[in-house]
């Protein structure tokens, strides 16, 4: 079945696109969820339309990720958990904890654009890069605290030299 795509969807195609998919993929996913349109004669005529439409859209949701870019680039979040005597945590931290923290500062992120392969499981600084449109990605840094210590003493501290012994003279 033919369709004309309405969102962006990961490994189908972008806006604006003509697709072919699986006749239940288009009529029990796309078409009930808005993402698509069924590429009829008529809708076929109204596409130049429908993609200047699109395109209106795709800008302004670029402009809005390069904001949310920038207030991220100066954003970090502190997320205080239980952990054991290795620094390894009682659960994890995952994206919807980082996203919760975010909205908690202020910034409005959808925890599926939070770019985490594997849950973080253990105390430290983190990198974690936000990926909030196809082309604008932004990383913040996330420190994993223990709970009841001052956020300082969550980064594994590097074991200081023994200092040597004053020359006996």
């Amino acid at each position: 079945m033919k369709i004309i795509l309405q969102e962006n969807i990961e490994k189908l195609g972008t806006r604006g696109q003509i697709v072919d998919v699986a006749e239940g993929y288009a009529r029990n996913y796309l078409l009930p969820r808005k993402l698509a349109l069924q590429a009829t004669v008529g809708n076929l005529k109204q596409l130049e339309r429908i993609r200047t439409r699109l395109a209106k859209i795709e800008v302004q949701e670029h402009s809005a990720a390069e904001q949310t870019a920038g207030l991220l680039a100066a954003a970090s979040v502190t997320l205080q958990r239980k952990a054991g005597q290795n620094d390894q945590l009682f659960g994890s931290v995952t994206s919807a904890d980082i996203a919760e923290a975010l909205e908690a500062q202020g910034i409005q992120v959808d925890k599926r654009k939070v770019a985490l392969e594997q849950p973080i499981k253990l105390t430290g600084e983190y990198n974690v890069a936000i990926k909030l449109h196809h082309n604008v990605s932004a990383t913040i840094k996330v420190v994993v605290a223990r709970e009841g210590e001052p956020p300082a003493a969550a980064a594994p501290a590097q074991p200081e030299p023994a200092p040597e012994p004053a020359p006996a003279e």
